[in-house]
């Protein structure tokens, strides 16, 4: 079997993770996979809206941490693809609809996030795993999904979700019955399908651009937080999850490192300091 299967009906692409056995965890041959998938989506002139989903009772558990350990460096970005991801790169001018069939974790949240509708079985459980694997938690989820502060914590620090929660924090769609999840996902591409095409990108574009970003300044700390630390603790996480284990985190090379932490506020002293950077 194909470790992405795809479907082609009426404008519309199904693209389906096939990797169950490592709960679709996002190896070399399957991120290389979806990048075929999605660049033949993006270069048809009959395929308008793309559902995107996952076999077995995961969408995505994320990076693999097994590959991540036998390469000796973390994060599926540290094996480059021969090819673009047009999904993943932000080049689409295509609705991207994601239908949630099971665990969506860490670099499998991510993808839900780059999906412009979400539909997800009930039950479906959700974790931003970001705290748990780097030195910065995943502090944007809840801010570009206009979910209240005290939420967008809670996401931070790797608390996990399932579908109903989400669904009533807005950032879910739809939820739905298992055998319901790709017949509703249909019906809401066909929905699409009825707009004048030019309406449909437009909106697209439009509803894009209105999502919140970080400001220049939270980039800059959050560039500068996540090499605060000692960065073995990254290869740790994994070895420890790996083999099923308490990791043994070291914190931070030097005590006094944990009194020395980046705020906005000296990122703001650094920026006055040196206005051209």
């Amino acid at each position: 079997m194909a470790i992405v299967e795809t479907q082609r009906d009426d404008g519309i692409m199904l693209i389906r993770m096939n990797r169950p056995e490592r709960l679709n965890a996002l190896g070399t041959e399957l991120r290389a996979a979806l990048a075929d998938a999605f660049c033949e989506f993006r270069d048809s002139d009959d395929l308008e809206v793309a559902i995107y989903t996952g076999t077995g009772r995961a969408f995505c558990a994320g990076e693999d941490m097994k590959e991540s350990l036998e390469r000796g460096t973390p994060g599926s970005d540290s094996a480059p693809l021969p090819r673009e991801n047009p999904f993943t790169d932000g080049g689409l001018d295509k609705v991207v609809i994601g239908a949630i069939n099971g665990y969506a974790m860490g670099g499998g949240f991510q993808l839900v996030e780059r999906c412009d509708l979400r539909l997800a079985v009930r039950g479906a459980i959700f974790e931003m795993s970001e705290a748990k694997r780097w030195l910065l938690g995943g502090y944007a989820h809840g801010h570009v999904n206009n979910v209240p502060h005290a939420v967008a914590t809670e996401m931070a620090f790797s608390f996990r979700f399932d579908a109903e929660r989400l669904y009533q924090v807005g950032f879910l769609n739809r939820i739905t019955d298992d055998e319901d999840l790709i017949p509703e996902s249909k019906r809401m591409a066909e929905h699409l399908l009825t707009l004048p095409p030019a309406s449909r990108v437009n909106t697209l574009t439009m509803m894009r651009a209105m999502r919140p970003e970080p400001s220049e300044e939270q980039r800059l700390l959050a560039d500068r937080l996540g090499q605060h630390g000692d960065l073995s603790d990254r290869m740790e996480s994994r070895a420890a999850f790996a083999e099923k284990r308490k990791p043994n985190f070291n914190g931070w090379l030097a005590p006094e490192d944990r009194a020395n932490t980046p705020t906005l506020e000296t990122i703001r002293g650094e920026l006055a300091n040196n206005p051209g950077d």
